[in-house]
């Protein structure tokens, strides 16, 4: 009986511990795109990425954002580095892809049928997807039709661009990040127990 009490016991302990510790973890966001995602032309700690993690982080989520943004990459090239980008526990994943799909002329319903499979593929992985537009670029009926949330950056030219006039500085990705804040707040929300 005693014997019997103290297995009992000790898997108690063992679950509430094992529960705790995953508890613990940070949520695990991955921003995924291009030039726009890595911060070209700016340092890393002022690309969104990071300014998203440290607003969230003063916001009280306990959360980790990595870079996972490669400047000139397409669609084609998200698919093929999908799996190396995205690491295993990633919660949350931010889209951002098809400029350079459009620079390159690739069709639109190409471009669109790539990152539909991305999106699929993420959800498939129980990873919620926010997907953006950018520069003109409205990828909202992809993200509606694949059931991912959506955000549309808007930045106006001038002081918010970096030195090439086209990608943006650390200001402009100031902006970015309060205009997806609420985005993601909401999908950390949607996670929590």
């Amino acid at each position: 009986m005693t014997k019997g009490i103290l297995i009992i016991a000790a898997g108690i302990a063992f679950w509430s511990t094992t529960v705790f510790a995953a508890q613990a973890e940070p949520v695990a966001i991955v921003a995924f795109g291009d030039s726009a995602t890595s911060g070209y032309l700016i340092p890393r700690e002022d690309a969104y990425p990071a300014q998203l993690q440290r607003a969230l982080r003063a916001k009280g989520h306990d959360v980790t954002v990595k870079n996972a943004g490669v400047a000139g990459d397409t669609t084609l090239g998200a698919l093929k580095r999908l799996d190396l980008a995205i690491d295993p526990g990633t919660a949350i994943a931010i889209v951002e892809f098809g400029v350079n799909d459009r620079r390159r002329r690739v069709p639109r319903a190409v471009m669109e049928t790539r990152l539909g499979t991305i999106i699929d593929t993420l959800e498939r992985r129980h990873i919620d997807v926010l997907v953006v537009g950018y520069g003109g670029l409205d990828l909202s009926r992809v993200a509606a039709r694949h059931g991912a949330r959506y955000v549309q950056w808007r930045v106006p030219p001038g002081r918010h661009r970096a030195r090439d006039g086209a990608h943006y500085n650390a200001d402009g990705y100031r902006l970015v990040v309060g205009q997806m804040l609420p985005a993601v707040e909401a999908m950390l929300q949607r996670r929590r127990p």
